[in-house]
């Protein structure tokens, strides 16, 4: 993958195949699915699902979410701990499925060519809906038509951080270095178009910088060469970091929340240090395919909505520094549109495009 004058090349992916099968016998219409292995960047078993799921007995087989990142990030942290609560809830194995490559979007139309039976559900940034459709030209799903929104899980705010050597030691001794030596410093992403890269578009752009992007497969691979000098500087998600930064191995500089994190106490936000106004918050949701019965997207929500709220799970992502959601599938719809809006802007300002 090459980067040039602000426009990103990557190599095109096969989309999955589909066949449709018709069952004779019993005159009920089933999709076979066939093998993510298929795709350069995916494995998962061959099934079978009826698309005619019945509310009052699901789940009653696996559920698979589905998380279009590499393990180790911001959204495969939170499809685990709603799994774990989610199979409690449901009687039934909730298995965490990592299908990670070009942003998200590999795993993302994966999912949005499964069975709509419920049994295959979406993890998805906030990035891979509000961002992708206006950064890259062509993506193997439509963000509009083909999944059904749930709920959103987990916000929470990211953090710019360098390492403990960086000379600057604030966000105003930070922006006046960059605009000092313009071009001259690189900043690493989860990928194009992930919601750690578009916040860090979003920081430069309010704050006149400029700096060359290092995009990498996923967050977990950020922070080792972050430390080593490899790279300069992330806007990362906060419960990813919070352990390295914890430890003294990283030095956070700002969050992007209007107020403090209550992880991070002493780091201030970038309005407090003269951003006046500037906010960007990572949000992680979940989204069943299009056409997925209406009451199976209920139930689903409902189920969800009671495992954000247990105090336990609540606790659990607060020590992360970020804060259960669980609204209702309509509120979520309204909000990816109202901010897919505003990122149409940022990537245009930003002269952001993929080939």
């Amino acid at each position: 993958m090459q980067i040039e004058s602000g426009k990103f090349y990557g190599n095109k992916h096969d989309r999955k195949k589909e066949e449709r099968m018709d069952n004779n016998t019993n005159d009920v219409r089933r999709r076979l699915i066939i093998s993510a292995a298929a795709l350069p960047f995916a494995a998962a078993p061959v099934f079978v699902g009826s698309v005619h799921a019945k509310s009052n007995d699901y789940p009653n087989r696996p559920v698979k979410l589905l998380v279009p990142f590499v393990a180790g990030g911001g959204a495969d942290i939170a499809a685990r701990v709603v799994a774990q609560k989610l199979a409690g809830v449901w009687g039934q194995s909730v298995v965490v499925d990592n299908q990670g490559g070009a942003g998200g979007n590999i795993g993302t139309g994966v999912a949005a060519k499964a069975v709509p039976d419920g049994y295959t559900l979406l993890i998805p940034s906030g990035s891979i809906l509000t961002v992708n459709p206006h950064l890259y030209k062509t993506l193997p799903f439509d963000g509009k038509r083909d999944f059904a929104p749930i709920t959103k899980l987990v916000s929470g705010p990211h953090v710019l951080i360098v390492n403990t050597n960086f000379p600057a030691k604030n966000l105003k001794e930070f922006i006046a270095l960059l605009k000092s030596k313009p071009g001259q410093f690189n900043f690493a992403s989860a990928g194009i178009g992930s919601q750690t890269h578009m916040a860090a578009e979003q920081f430069l752009h309010a704050a006149g910088l400029d700096a060359t992007h290092v995009p990498y497969k996923g967050e977990g691979g950020i922070y080792p060469d972050l430390m080593s000098g490899q790279v300069q500087f992330a806007v990362g998600n906060i419960s990813v970091v919070s352990g390295q930064l914890s430890s003294g191995r990283l030095r956070a500089l700002a969050v992007t929340s209007a107020t403090r994190s209550s992880i991070l106490p002493d780091v201030p936000t970038m309005a407090e240090s003269g951003l006046d106004g500037f906010e960007n918050l990572a949000w992680f949701g979940l989204m069943a395919p299009a056409k997925t019965p209406a009451e199976i997207v209920e139930k689903i929500y409902q189920d969800t909505a009671r495992v954000l709220s247990d105090p336990e799970v609540k606790a659990r992502f607060q020590q992360m520094g970020v804060s259960t959601v669980g609204n209702s599938p309509a509120r979520f719809a309204d909000e990816i549109r109202r901010e897919s809006d505003q990122w149409q802007k940022i990537v245009a300002a930003r002269r952001l495009t993929v080939s």
